[in-house]
């Protein structure tokens, strides 16, 4: 009955946070026990009481406090200028830029947003086509979610119980190797996507050297997140802190682009969404310990087990399953959901590193961002560049395939997470 409700309830667009919380009632009035009812809002509270959770509304703010103060918009001038004479150089510049993005922003849908609307116009103008140029942009933001700081990583380590520094130096070379095989795509694909390929390239500024230095001031930013993460020196929660502190300054006293005006739209934001994620991760909180206690996680392991004991199908199996959930619900959502059931079978049963299992899970539910019918990613996208859905979807299809093969290399070979570790 439970999941009935459950299924229903997203069928006719309920926010996930209200299904989850709503399941929790169902499943109370079914069994009869109401005592589930004094321990909801002990549950939802303690899934909020975590300082790794912090870092969620700061990486959040300081998106915010780059796109207003100007920083997005000098680092994307200076991938222009590094690469602008390259042949179908804006396709490289919207890879480049994204991968710079990602190292700050890390949210795929923030990303999405920002990216598609500066870029997409851009390239249609060099002669690609709109279909082309909006999938490139919504499939570069996948980055996000991938190199550090990942706010789907802050996720995971907080329900599992792992360094969330540890995650993020873990989805390094993730990163890189995703960034990677785009590029190799984007090279096959983009002579045949150019009307006239002569435009191409970007006009190069007048004063080169005064872009790049700009650029190289809002570098700071990720280069304090990384390193500061890598080394110890700070942990996820404070390097988002600092970096956001970093940000206002940029913002304010060196580019000056960030007033006094734009700060309640700023917190307004920041606030609205912080909220509707960590919400999410408090209902989550309370629909995982349902599965608990009614079981769910000892069945599925019998289940499971009985289907193999290698390592590696387990995780190709988990890979299946995250793209068929991912599909049709949100990740942060299937992740909180998926993670205290499948988690303790592959550490105690399968012996997989939590750390490399938590990279697979998070990379293969970000895919759902650009998978139908959910794909939250391309309707961001579509709504931006007015484009038909259908078409987004059919374009987009390659780059879905690479980050999919992505995922089934890391799965294959852990030492791609665990090897900087």
């Amino acid at each position: 009955m439970t999941g009935v409700m459950f299924a229903g309830l997203l069928a006719i667009g309920m926010p996930v946070a209200f299904v989850l919380l709503a399941a929790a009632f169902v499943f109370m009035f079914a069994t009869g026990n109401f005592a589930v009812l004094d321990a909801i809002p002990q549950i939802l509270f303690s899934g909020l009481e975590v300082f790794d959770l912090l870092a969620i509304p700061l990486f959040i703010l300081l998106g915010e406090l780059m796109n207003s103060g100007g920083i997005t918009t000098r680092l994307i001038a200076a991938a222009k200028l590094i690469l602008g004479r390259l042949p179908h150089a804006l396709a490289y510049v919207c890879l480049t830029a994204n991968l710079m993005l990602a190292s700050i922003m890390g949210s795929a849908t923030a990303q999405i947003a920002v990216m598609t609307r500066v870029m997409v116009p851009e390239m249609e103008q060099d002669g690609y086509s709109r279909g082309f140029a909006t999938a490139l942009t919504a499939a570069a933001g996948m980055l996000g979610p991938v190199i550090p700081p990942s706010m789907i990583f802050i996720i995971y380590g907080v329900i599992a119980q792992v360094s969330v520094a540890d995650m993020f130096i873990a989805g390094i070379l993730p990163g890189i190797l995703l960034f990677a095989l785009l590029v190799l795509l984007v090279t096959l694909r983009a002579p045949r996507q150019t009307v006239h390929s002569e435009n191409a390239a970007p006009a190069q500024p007048a004063d080169p050297w005064r872009v790049l230095g700009a650029a190289a001031a809002g570098l700071l930013i990720p280069v304090v997140i990384v390193l500061g993460i890598s080394f110890g020196v700070v942990t996820p929660t404070e390097s988002a802190a600092l970096a956001t502190a970093i940000a206002v300054i940029l913002g304010v006293a060196v580019y000056r682009a960030l007033h006094w005006r734009d700060v309640s739209g700023i917190l307004t934001r920041t606030a609205l969404n912080s909220a509707l994620v960590l919400f999410l991760i408090a209902t989550a909180k309370v629909f995982g310990w349902l599965l608990t206690y009614a079981h769910v996680p000892q069945e599925l392991a019998t289940f499971l087990q009985g289907m193999t004991s290698n390592a590696t199908v387990f995780l190709l199996l988990v890979f299946l399953l995250g793209i068929g959930i991912g599909a049709f619900l949100d990740g942060i959502a299937a992740l909180i959901i998926m993670v205290p059931i499948l988690l303790p079978m592959a550490t105690a049963i399968y012996g997989i590193d939590p750390i490399h299992f938590g990279v697979v899970i998070c990379m293969t539910l970000t895919i759902g961002l650009l998978t139908p019918p959910v794909g939250t990613g391309l309707y961001i996208a579509v709504a931006v560049v007015d484009l038909p859905f259908l078409t987004l979807v059919r374009e987009i299809l390659p780059f879905v395939l690479v980050t999919m093969l992505v995922v089934v290399l890391i799965a294959l070979w852990p030492a791609l997470t665990l090897w900087l570790l």
